[in-house]
């Protein structure tokens, strides 16, 4: 058996694909790097247990200098992988494994094994050992060794990468609420100053020139003067304008110097815009909004509690939106929903310049009535690039006007949940009426929306009243029982359930609907992140609803088809049998442990298990 062989086939696949280009600013090197840094991370990775580590190929790049790829080989397959990957020098898995694991404390580090003299033998393992954390997990980004430009995209779109990058700004908009606390800028306020920050940074004159600013009131009318030049680049009209900066108008006395506000501008670009430049389209203005208030409660006060990334993200799958779609949200918040939307549309749209055009200047419509949370609903869009924000002030119960350039084929809400003290508030099954009064009447058009579990399983007075008129003009589809800690990162406890619709359609009176048990998300609750999908299942689980519901599938323990009318019950829980069969002392028993481990490994900052 011949090293050299598996080394060969190596180089010459990295050759194929671009790696030794001398225009590319990728360098690759064998055994040794000239980077001092590697060299020191090195130093004792030898899989003998002393000395430096070389492995057969340490590949970086000069544009993603924080990445970087490190290749192990063996001549003979059978020493690919040992079982308990600790023979680093006899099995190249374990190997590499030990040289990711120094590389890690200041890398992101793709560890491939390699094994095999010729084409027909070569056998490849791709890990992931992100930088700071403990250990590396199977990666199946390829059967085949690909560019390191699609490796790098890969990596930025992977669940590990999201999720590491997720709990680093959680961390961060809570350290940020501590500190803005503390120059006494107010919960409210803290919000629209980050919006507003984000804003200004997108004018590349602001960009350039905010940190000569010499005073602080020369530094807000920078902000301000910023934010308004990109909402006339966006397209707003004059009068949404206005109300915009009437929102920002707090700025200019704000009750802290202008070398604080400097310093935040760049924590702020440099912890939030980076995290928007990796992760397109999620809801970050929504996440620090979440942050600041909940404290505040002001959140709960106005009945506003914002939808979670991954509830988001399943509102468009059940939806089936596509690239063709247009989606309308009447009680749209920080536009978290439409945020989803526009990630399925556009990625459904791929290189279509027309189309990726068409959909975010003409195929994703909002509305807010809050003043402020309709600023951080704009502010939201223009950073994620929408074109023409089409987002409208005003009371979708009283807005007919509405200019939509295409009529809305697709209804996304999480309506305001009615304050039961407060008299006049509408009804959550009231906006979801209003929402599909918006949407074409001459297809299919869906409506979905998460709404507290009473608007299912009420059936009288007002809430009654509401279900017949909704079964009388429009067809339930489907209700998914919810976690019953969604909302924990709102400090809100309504239990929850998503209904699904399709519009203009009246309900058939033998029309069976489908109801699902999807009260486990996989999420775990923590002491300082919240609910987080720490052990990375919530896409399983994910695939595994949405196959159901698509199927329609009657499953023991989890979901049902029923028939039911308007003073009928519309949850899973009033039809389903419980299903014990599974279920013993042990089973019990390790689920308990397991959850319970989870949840202390993450609060005490130690690793999970893999």
């Amino acid at each position: 058996m011949n090293e050299r062989k598996t080394e060969g086939l190596i180089e010459c696949r990295l050759r194929d694909l671009g790696y030794y280009d001398a225009d590319n600013g990728i360098i690759v090197e064998k055994q040794k790097s000239d980077s001092p840094r590697i060299t020191k991370l090195l130093g004792n990775a030898s899989k003998s247990g002393s000395g430096a580590g070389k492995p057969e190929f340490i590949v970086t790049s000069r544009k993603h200098s924080n990445f970087l790829i490190v290749f192990e080989c063996k001549a003979d397959p059978v020493k690919h992988e040992s079982k308990n990957k600790d023979k680093y020098s006899e099995y190249a898995v374990d190997g590499v494994l030990l040289y990711a694991s120094f590389l890690s404390k200041e890398y992101d580090v793709l560890a491939i094994a390699a094994s095999g003299q010729d084409d027909s033998s070569l056998r490849l393992s791709h890990f992931l050992h992100l930088h700071g954390t403990s250990k590396a997990a199977q990666w199946d980004v390829s059967t085949e060794i690909i560019s390191f430009e699609e490796y790098h995209s890969a990596l930025l779109s992977s669940d590990l990468k999201f999720r590491q990058d997720y709990s680093t700004l959680l961390n961060y908009s809570r350290d940020l609420n501590d500190v803005l606390q503390s120059q006494k800028i107010t919960e409210s306020q803290r919000g629209l100053l980050i919006s507003g920050i984000l804003i200004s940074l997108k004018n590349r004159a602001f960009l350039q020139s905010y940190t000569s600013h010499s005073t602080m009131r020369h530094l807000s009318h920078g902000i301000l003067s910023a934010i308004k030049a990109e909402l006339e680049n966006a397209n707003i009209p004059t009068d949404r304008i206005e109300t915009i900066e009437q929102s920002f108008s707090f700025i200019k006395t704000l009750p802290t110097s202008k070398d604080f506000v400097i310093d935040l501008i760049k924590g702020i670009d440099k912890n939030v815009n980076n995290f928007i430049k990796t992760h397109k389209y999620y809801d970050v203005i929504g996440q620090f909004y979440v942050e600041f208030l909940k404290y505040a409660n002001n959140d709960k006060g106005l009945g506003i509690v914002l939808t979670p990334h991954h509830i988001a993200e399943l509102f468009v799958k059940l939806s089936d939106v596509n690239r063709d779609s247009v989606v309308f949200d009447n009680c749209c918040g920080t536009a978290g929903l439409l945020i989803a939307a526009m990630k399925e549309m556009t990625s459904d749209a791929k290189a279509d310049s027309q189309k990726l055009k068409d959909i975010k200047q003409h195929q994703l419509y909002g509305m807010e009535f809050q003043p402020n949370i309709y600023t951080l609903a704009v502010c939201n869009m223009i950073l994620h690039d929408d074109g023409k924000t089409n987002v409208f002030k005003g009371d979708c119960f009283e807005s007919t006007g509405t200019a939509f350039r295409k009529k809305p084929t697709v209804g996304l809400l999480n309506p305001p949940y009615k304050n039961k003290r407060m008299r006049g508030d509408p009804e959550e099954l009231e906006f979801i009426l209003n929402n599909m009064e918006y949407l074409d009447r001459y297809g299919n058009a869906r409506c979905v929306a998460i709404v507290p579990i009473t608007c299912a399983t009420n059936p009288t007075g007002n809430i009654g009243e509401l279900k017949k008129r909704i079964l009388e003009r429009h067809t339930l589809e489907a209700v998914l029982s919810m976690p019953t800690e969604l909302f924990h990162n709102s400090k809100t406890t309504v239990v929850t359930c998503i209904m699904v619709f399709t519009a203009h359609r009246p309900h058939p009176q033998h029309k069976k609907t489908w109801f699902g048990y999807c009260r486990d998300d996989q999420f775990v609750k923590t002491k300082h992140l919240g609910r987080i999908d720490a052990n990375g299942l919530w896409s399983s689980v994910r695939d595994h609803w949405m196959q159901a519901f698509v199927n329609r599938e009657v499953i023991p323990g989890f979901s049902v088809m029923q028939k039911v009318s308007y003073d009928d019950e519309w949850c899973v829980e009033a039809y389903m049998d419980a299903d014990y069969s599974s279920i013993n002392q042990d089973s019990l028993f390790n689920a308990s442990v397991k959850h319970a481990l989870s949840s202390i490994a993450i609060n005490s900052g130690e690793p999970l298990w893999t």
